[in-house]
């Protein structure tokens, strides 16, 4: 996890969010994700870290497209009553499809199927999940009819992690990010719609 502000440096810190700085740390993601900080959301909390991640093409083949999230804990010491809890985790992931897979009925369910299935499996505690599953078709014309048709996924979502201890999310919004993009689950018991992706021609 590359360049997560160090809690150690301001001791100004609440000392469960530094201690959750301290779990971002240690999330050990797919090698074919690449993670790093970004400025976090200003106004959304007091305290607040983002990561960016994006799957590389280099890592897993050509015939993949690139899938890309962003992933963003919130901390209040006050406790805002939506949340349910002192954190609140937001996350975006979103990858192109092939048309014929946006158009499949299931698509959302399965992409927010393999969000849950991501945070169980590595044993994430939480609660209050929200979020959304929105399929978008897309064809060129004049200039852009080049293009062709396509499609994409992109999933919007929140939750209250239960502690500080939040490396298992991380890790769960990791898994989401590379099934997204194609590539094959690493855990048992979880299915793909399909390997192949968009390429327009």
């Amino acid at each position: 996890m590359r360049n997560v502000s160090d809690s150690r440096d301001d001791p100004r810190l609440p000392a469960d969010f530094a201690a959750a700085l301290d779990a971002i740390r240690r999330a050990s993601t797919r090698p074919e994700l690449e993670v790093h900080e970004i400025a976090a959301p200003a106004n959304l909390a007091p305290h607040a870290v983002a990561l960016a991640a994006n799957v590389s093409p280099t890592r897993h083949g050509t015939d993949s497209d690139l899938g890309t999230g962003r992933f963003i804990l919130l901390h209040d010491e006050d406790e805002p009553e939506a949340w349910g809890g002192r954190f609140r985790i937001v996350c975006f992931a979103q990858a192109p499809l092939e048309t014929d897979i946006g158009i499949d009925p299931f698509l959302a369910d399965v992409a927010w199927s393999w969000l849950v299935d991501g945070l169980q499996s590595r044993g994430a505690r939480y609660t209050a999940a929200s979020g959304t599953a929105t399929k978008i078709i897309s064809t060129g014309y004049g200039e852009l009819a080049a293009q062709g048709s396509g499609a994409k996924i992109e999933l919007r979502a929140s939750w209250t992690p239960l502690d500080h201890d939040v490396t298992a999310h991380v890790e769960g919004w990791g898994e989401l990010l590379c099934m997204l993009a194609g590539l094959p689950p690493v855990g048992e018991g979880v299915s793909l719609l399909s390997a192949r992706r968009a390429r327009r021609e």
